[in-house]
């Protein structure tokens, strides 16, 4: 299992708004997520919270470009950028991005299809219930489970008649995205059954909110919960985790391992 390493440079972020705004801070992430070992860095520039507000597109370029080209400069690590703008996406592709993580699976902005067809790298795809700025109002479902699948056989579908390979998709049944507690807990109790459609799954529950209604804790305390869960991920066959502390999730699957006798 891939560890997915968080890096917001966003200021409002429900866990590390702000955090990594100037350049000593951003570097110090940077480096610190590479030597913690992090198998992919996902590079963000809008919070994706809910009820967060949209940010312009010139904004969010602004943000994520010269993080990817600082990114660069030090490693060859594998970058993804979580936007859903096409012209955002290219920028960041031609920066060195090497993946696309779409919350909203490409649906947001037609041109993104386009892109991910044309730079034949991998795409993330998520289900979310609503948008970000109603998507905790009221989330509702017959089968969460279900009727995940479906949306997902839905946009493979139509990304593969759209030139993108199904060997390229990533499933992201989108924990805490128009999900309430026990949605989440049924999404991550069944993800045998999200890998029907042959492609890798991603989860990425890092501090959130259900882990603090189930343990009531705060955001700054709900890492040691996020890398159980991880592990819990490793054990389901999950293809990757998308965390903010990659060095407390890989020690706990080193912890893991050791326990099964895998060294």
């Amino acid at each position: 299992m891939k560890i997915m390493g968080i890096l917001n440079v966003t200021p409002d972020s429900f866990s590390d708004g702000g955090r990594w705004t100037n350049e000593d801070t951003l570097e110090q992430r940077i480096d610190q997520l590479i030597a913690e070992g992090a198998d992919i860095i996902d590079v963000g520039g809008e919070s994706t919270r809910p009820f967060a507000e949209p940010v312009a597109t010139e904004e969010e370029l602004a943000r994520v470009v010269p993080v990817i080209r600082k990114i660069r400069k030090r490693s060859d690590i594998p970058v993804s950028i979580d936007t859903t703008k096409a012209l955002v996406a290219k920028a960041a592709i031609e920066a060195g991005a090497t993946m696309i993580n779409d919350i909203s699976a490409c649906r947001q902005d037609p041109a993104m299809i386009d892109v991910a067809q044309s730079f034949g790298g991998e795409v993330i795809i998520m289900h979310m219930q609503g948008t970000p700025g109603d998507m905790q109002v009221d989330p509702r479902y017959q089968d969460v489970v279900e009727e995940i699948n479906s949306f997902f056989e839905e946009r493979i579908t139509s990304m593969e008649k759209n030139g993108v390979e199904r060997s390229r998709i990533i499933v992201d049944p989108g924990i805490g995205f128009g999900k309430t507690l026990e949605h989440n807990l049924t999404i991550l109790t069944n993800i045998q059954g999200l890998k029907q459609h042959g492609c890798p799954v991603l989860i990425g529950h890092s501090r959130k909110s259900f882990l603090g209604q189930l343990l009531d804790l705060p955001v700054e305390e709900r890492d040691w919960p996020t890398a159980l869960v991880s592990v819990f991920a490793e054990k389901q066959g999950v293809g990757i985790v998308r965390v903010h502390q990659v060095g407390v999730t890989r020690k706990a699957l080193r912890l893991m391992g050791a326990l099964e006798g895998r060294g």
